[in-house]
C-alpha cells in the first residue's frame, strides 16, 4: 500500500493526540504561568516596576502612547426624571468621531459631590427590528440600584453592541487576522473609552472624583481589569467573570468562547494573573460563580492565588476579596448584592445590609441616546486607524542611516514580533529517518525538534551518485504545495514515506480522486533539475502543512490560530522560526555543509521565507514568487505593522544575497531600488517582476 494524498493531507504529528498540537500550548502555557508573579522580590521592587509594567499593557492594548485627550463633546439628549433618581441620555466622543453612548443615573437631592461609578456593560444586545438601542440597556438595573443609594452612575456601551455598532469579532468570525499584525484588539478601543469616561465623571459637579468605583461582568468585566490597571483614578473594583488564566483559556478552550474583545495583543507575554495583579494595592474584588463554562472556577481561583501574593507583598490583604457564587455565567442577584456591599465599604464607608434588589424599570426607548446616528462617526471602522501603522520610511542619506534603522527594525522584529520564539541552546539535532534511491534519485529525510514538541521532516532529493552538492535549493512548502509534491513524489517514494514520523499509509496517491492523482511531470522535472550532479533540492513542511497538519475543521483551525496568539505569537511567526531552525538543520549535515543555499517560496508561505531570510543569513539566493505588497495581505505577525512594511523587509533581505520577486502584487517596491542605490548594489541584486 502507498501513500494517500487525502491521508496526509490530514494526518496528526505525533504531538497530538486530539487533532491539535494540545503538548506544544500545555508547554508554552506552563512556561508563562510559571513565570507570572512567582519571583515578586520587595514591595519596593513591585512598585517601582509598575510603571515600566502599565507601559507594556497599554502598549498590547494599542494605547501606546497614549491618543490625544481632546474635547469629549459631551452632549445631552435628553433626561428622564424616575422620582428618586434621574437619567441622562448622552454621548461623548473619546477621539474624534469615535462616539461613545451612555446613560448617567443621578440620585435626587444631592446636597455634595457623591461617590460615582463606572459600569461597563457585557455583551447583552438589544436590538429590535433591526435598530440597536445599546448594551446599557440589558444592564440598567445595575444604574437605578446605584442611583438609589446615592451614587453617580455612567454606565457606557461598548463599541460592537452600542448604538452605533462595531466589531470584536476580527480573529473570532471575520478572518480579519491582519489585527494581529496591526497590534490592534478591540479591548484597547474598551479601554480607551473607559479612560475617557472617567475623564467625563471627572466634569461633572455631582462626583467626589476621589471616590470613583468600577465594576461590569462578563465583557464589562474585562474591561474592568484594563481600565483599572492602567488608571488609578479607578479606587474601587469589582469586576464580575470578566478574567480568568491561559491555562483555561488555551489548553481547556475557553478562547473559543470569547470574542477579540476579551484580550489584549500579548507581545509580552503575560498570563492574566500579571493584569489582575495591577490593581493592587486598591481594594479589588474577583466575582465569578461555580458553573461559569467560559471562566471556569479553577482558573479563577489560581488567578486569585496568585494575586492574593502580590496584595500579601503590598500590605493591603483586606483590600481583596474573593466572591464564588453558585451558578451558571449569568448575571444574578448572588453576584450582585455582594458587589454592592464592595463599593458601600471601600467608597461610603457603609456596613450595613442590602435592603433593596435591582431591578429593570426602563424601556429601550427611554434609554436611546440618538434619533439617528451621527453620520462623522468612526466606530464602524474604528478598526482601520485606531493603533497607528508604520508611515513610509525616508531613503537613508547613508550607509550608516541604513544600519541604524535597519537595526532598529532587527529589534523591533525580535522583541515585539517574534518575542514569543523559544530560546536558542545549541545547535539543532536532526536524525535521518529515511535514505532510498528510486530511478537514480536519492531521497533522504532528517527530522528535527524545531523546539520541544514540534517535530518536523527535512526532506532531500539529489543524484544518487552526487555526495557534496555545489548548490542546495531549499523550499518552504504551503498546503498547495505540499499537495503538488505528494502527487509527483508519491507515485515514486509512496511505500518508502511511511516509516517518516506523522505519515500514515492510506493508500496510494493515485487513489486519492479526480484531479488529484499521481503527476509524473513533476518527478521529471525534478530530475530534470538535479542533472549535472551538482544540484540537491531540500523541502520543509513547516508546523500545520502536510505530513504535520492537524485533524480540525475549519471553525476548529480558527481557535488555534487563536490559541498563539494568546502565547504571544502567531501560527505564522512560529512557522517562519520553523524555517529557520531548518536552515541550521541543514548546515549541520555534513553533505551540505559547503553547499550555496537558495532558498524558495510561493505566496504566504514566500513571505515567511523573506522574514526567516531577514532573520538567518548565510543563503545566496531569495526567489519568491506571488508575494503580496502589504503585510496585511499576507501572513499575521505579531505587530509587525507598526514599524515596518514589506518592501522595507525585501530590502533587509537583500543585504544578504539575490533577491528575485516573480509576480508580485503592485506596489511601493521603489524603497528596495532606493536602498540599493545608496548601497552600491549590483544591478541584478534585486529583481522584481510585477504580476
Amino acid at each position: 500500500m502507498g501513500l494517500t494524498l487525502a491521508g496526509l493531507q490530514h494526518c496528526v504529528s505525533g504531538e497530538s493526540d486530539e487533532g491539535f498540537p494540545r503538548a506544544y500550548f500545555q508547554a508554552e502555557t506552563r512556561k508563562l504561568a510559571d513565570g507570572c508573579l512567582t519571583r515578586l522580590g520587595s514591595a519596593e521592587e513591585w512598585s517601582s516596576q509598575r510603571e515600566a509594567r502599565r507601559r507594556e499593557l497599554l502598549e498590547m492594548l494599542g494605547i501606546w502612547p497614549l491618543p490625544e485627550r481632546g474635547d469629549l463633546r459631551a452632549r445631552v439628549t435628553g433626561r428622564l426624571d424616575q422620582g428618586d433618581f434621574e437619567v441622562e441620555r448622552l454621548h461623548f466622543q473619546s477621539s474624534p468621531g469615535l462616539y461613545v453612548t451612555a446613560n448617567l443615573y443621578l440620585p435626587k437631592g444631592l446636597k455634595e459631590p457623591a461617590p460615582a461609578i463606572l459600569y461597563v456593560c457585557g455583551h447583552g444586545a438589544a436590538i429590535q427590528d433591526g435598530v440597536s438601542y445599546g448594551n446599557k440597556v440589558s444592564y440598567h438595573h445595575h444604574g437605578v440600584w446605584f442611583a438609589r443609594q446615592g451614587y453617580v452612575c455612567l454606565m457606557i456601551d461598548t463599541l460592537q453592541l452600542g448604538e452605533i455598532q462595531g466589531l470584536h469579532h476580527g480573529t473570532h468570525r471575520l478572518g480579519a487576522w491582519w489585527w494581529n499584525s496591526r497590534g490592534y484588539t478591540p479591548a484597547g478601543v474598551e479601554t480607551w473609552n473607559g479612560i475617557r469616561a472617567l475623564d467625563y465623571l471627572e466634569t461633572r459637579p455631582e462626583v467626589d472624583a476621589t471616590r470613583i468605583g468600577m465594576t461590569g461582568r462578563s465583557g464589562g468585566g474585562a474591561y474592568t481589569w484594563f481600565v483599572s490597571a492602567v488608571d488609578e483614578r479607578v479606587r474601587v473594583s469589582a469586576p464580575v467573570a470578566g478574567i480568568t488564566d491561559l491555562e483555561n483559556h488555551v489548553i481547556d478552550g475557553t478562547v473559543s468562547g470569547h470574542c477579540d474583545c476579551m484580550f489584549m495583543v500579548n507581545t509580552y507575554r503575560w498570563d492574566y494573573p500579571q493584569l489582575a495583579a495591577m490593581v493592587a494595592p486598591r481594594p479589588l474584588l474577583i466575582a465569578n460563580s461555580d458553573k461559569d463554562s467560559i471562566f471556569p472556577l479553577e482558573g479563577v481561583l489560581r488567578v486569585h492565588r496568585k494575586v492574593r501574593g502580590v496584595y500579601d507583598l503590598v500590605g493591603a490583604s483586606t483590600n481583596l476579596g474573593l466572591l464564588i457564587t453558585e451558578g451558571p455565567h449569568k448575571d444574578t442577584q448572588d453576584l450582585q448584592v455582594p458587589v454592592f456591599r464592595w463599593f458601600n465599604r471601600f467608597l461610603k464607608s457603609d456596613e450595613s445590609p442590602i435592603e433593596r434588589a435591582a431591578v429593570k424599570v426602563l424601556t429601550s426607548e427611554q434609554l436611546k441616546v440618538f434619533e439617528a446616528l451621527p453620520t462623522d462617526e468612526i466606530n464602524t471602522r474604528i478598526q482601520e486607524g485606531f493603533v497607528p501603522i508604520a508611515k513610509v520610511p525616508a531613503v537613508p542619506g547613508s550607509a550608516a542611516e541604513w544600519r541604524t534603522q535597519r537595526e532598529e527594525w532587527l529589534r523591533s522584529l525580535r522583541e515585539r514580533t517574534f518575542g514569543g520564539w523559544p530560546e536558542v541552546v545549541g545547535g539543532v539535532e536532526s536524525r535521518r529517518t529515511l535514505e532510498v534511491v528510486r530511478q537514480g534519485v536519492r531521497l533522504e529525510a532528517y527530522t528535527f525538534q524545531s523546539q520541544p514538541g514540534v517535530e518536523l521532516t527535512l526532506l532531500v532529493a539529489r543524484r544518487s551518485r552526487l555526495k557534496q552538492p555545489r548548490e542546495l535549493e531549499y523550499n518552504v512548502l504551503g498546503e498547495q504545495e505540499w499537495i503538488e509534491w505528494m502527487r509527483g513524489m508519491g507515485p515514486v517514494f509512496g511505500e518508502d514515506l511511511q516509516v517518516l514520523p506523522g505519515w500514515e499509509a492510506q493508500g496510494t496517491a493515485a487513489e486519492t480522486g479526480a484531479g488529484s492523482g499521481p503527476e509524473p511531470g513533476w518527478f521529471n522535472r525534478l530530475r530534470e533539475r538535479l542533472t549535472g550532479e551538482s544540484t540537491a533540492v531540500a523541502w520543509l513542511a513547516p508546523r500545520g502543512i502536510g505530513p504535520v497538519a492537524w485533524s480540525v475543521t475549519d471553525r476548529e483551525f480558527i481557535q488555534i490560530r487563536r490559541r498563539f496568539m494568546l502565547l504571544g505569537q502567531t501560527l505564522d511567526g512560529m512557522r517562519v522560526w520553523d524555517i529557520r531552525w531548518g536552515m541550521a538543520a541543514l548546515r549541520e549535515l555534513r553533505a551540505f555543509r559547503e553547499s550555496a543555499i537558495q532558498l524558495r517560496g510561493e505566496g504566504a508561505m514566500g513571505v515567511n521565507l523573506l522574514l526567516a531570510g531577514v532573520l538567518e543569513p548565510g543563503w545566496e539566493r531569495l526567489e519568491l514568487v506571488g508575494l503580496p505588497s502589504t503585510f496585511r495581505d499576507g501572513p499575521d505577525y505579531m505587530n509587525i505593522l507598526r514599524f515596518i512594511e514589506l518592501p522595507q523587509a525585501v530590502a533587509m533581505a537583500a543585504e544578504h544575497g539575490r533577491v528575485n520577486l516573480t509576480g508580485a502584487m503592485a506596489g511601493d517596491w521603489g524603497f528596495v531600488n532606493a536602498v540599493g542605490a545608496v548601497l552600491n548594489w549590483e544591478p541584478e541584486r534585486v529583481r522584481i517582476q510585477i504580476k
